[in-house]
C-alpha cells in the first residue's frame, strides 16, 4: 500500500507558483513524550505540492494561506529537486481543506442567538409614527434658536477652512522587488542579528540537501529561498538549513520574509 501523510497548520513561507501546480512550506512538531529510551522528535519541515485546479477551489490566496489553518492529505516523496523542495520531506497533495476558524464560529453562533431577540424588540410602524410625531411637536418650539446657532458655527468653520491651506496627500512609494534575491524576499537582515531557537540547534539537516544549497549559492551568489523570521524579535521560524549554509559560506546579509506574532 502507498504511504499516506496528514498535515494540519498554516504555511510558513510564501506561495510559489509553477506551470501546473503551486507549492508552499509547512512545519509540524513531534510528540512531546517519546517512548522511554528513544529521543524526542523535533520540528520537521515539509514542502507541499498542490495542483492549481484543486488549490483554486479552496479560495486561498498568497496572503491568506499564511493565516488560514489548512488540512493536507497526501503521500510523502523525496524525489523532488532541492530548488523546488526546500523542506526535509516533500508531500504530493491529494486533498486540501480549509479548516474553520474557532473564533469566527463562536461569533456566528452568538449572532444567530441575538438576532431573534432584536427582531422581537423592534417597535411596530404605528408606534414609530406616533413617537416621531410627538418628537417633532416638542422640537418645533426650540428648533429655530438651535438652527440659528448651528448656522453661525457652520459659517465660522467655513472661514477657518478658507484660511487654512490644504495639504496635499503624500503618496508612499511602492516597494520595489530586491534585485538578485529569491522570490518573496521582504528584507535583507544582518546574519548576526538572527536568533536561532534551541530546538533548531539540536537538529542536523540532511547533509546532501545542505550541500546542494551550498552549490546553488556558489553558482548564483544568493540563497534559493528567504529565511522566515519573526517580526520584531528576529527569531528564526523556518529555514534553519539556509541559516547553516549562510554561516558556511559567510554571508553578511541574508534575505528574509517576516512572520508576525499572533
Amino acid at each position: 500500500m502507498p504511504h499516506k501523510i496528514t498535515l494540519t497548520g498554516s504555511a510558513t513561507g510564501p506561495l510559489r507558483e509553477y506551470d501546473r501546480y503551486v507549492a508552499f512550506d509547512m512545519r509540524e512538531k513531534g510528540s512531546p513524550s517519546a517512548p522511554k529510551g528513544l529521543k524526542k522528535s523535533t520540528f520537521i519541515s515539509y514542502t507541499v505540492f498542490v495542483a492549481k485546479k484543486a488549490f483554486n477551489k479552496t479560495g486561498l490566496t498568497k496572503k491568506s494561506i499564511m493565516h488560514e489553518k489548512i488540512l493536507i492529505q497526501g503521500e510523502p516523496t523525496i524525489d523532488i529537486p532541492i530548488d523546488e523542495c526546500p523542506g526535509e520531506i516533500g508531500v504530493i497533495c491529494f486533498q486540501i481543506t480549509v479548516l474553520p476558524n474557532k473564533n469566527d464560529k463562536e461569533k456566528n453562533e452568538s449572532y444567530a442567538k441575538k438576532e431573534p431577540k432584536q427582531e422581537a424588540s423592534k417597535p411596530s410602524e404605528a408606534q414609530k409614527n406616533t413617537e416621531s410625531t410627538k418628537q417633532e411637536e416638542e422640537q418645533a418650539s426650540v428648533s429655530q434658536p438651535v438652527a440659528n446657532e448651528q448656522k453661525k458655527k457652520a459659517e465660522t468653520v467655513q472661514a477657518e477652512v478658507k484660511e487654512t491651506p490644504v495639504q496635499e496627500e503624500k503618496t508612499t512609494p511602492e516597494k520595489k522587488p530586491m534585485p538578485n534575491q529569491p522570490k518573496g524576499t521582504q528584507d535583507l537582515l544582518s546574519f548576526d542579528d538572527i536568533i536561532v531557537p534551541e530546538a533548531f540547534l539540536k537538529t542536523r539537516p540532511n547533509p546532501e540537501k545542505t550541500q546542494k544549497v551550498i552549490d546553488f549559492v556558489k553558482r548564483t551568489g544568493r540563497l534559493d529561498e528567504p529565511l522566515t523570521i519573526e517580526k520584531g524579535s528576529n527569531v528564526l521560524k523556518d529555514g534553519y538549513r539556509r541559516y547553516i549554509v549562510a554561516k558556511t559560506v559567510k554571508l553578511d546579509k541574508v534575505p528574509v520574509v517576516y512572520e508576525y506574532q499572533k
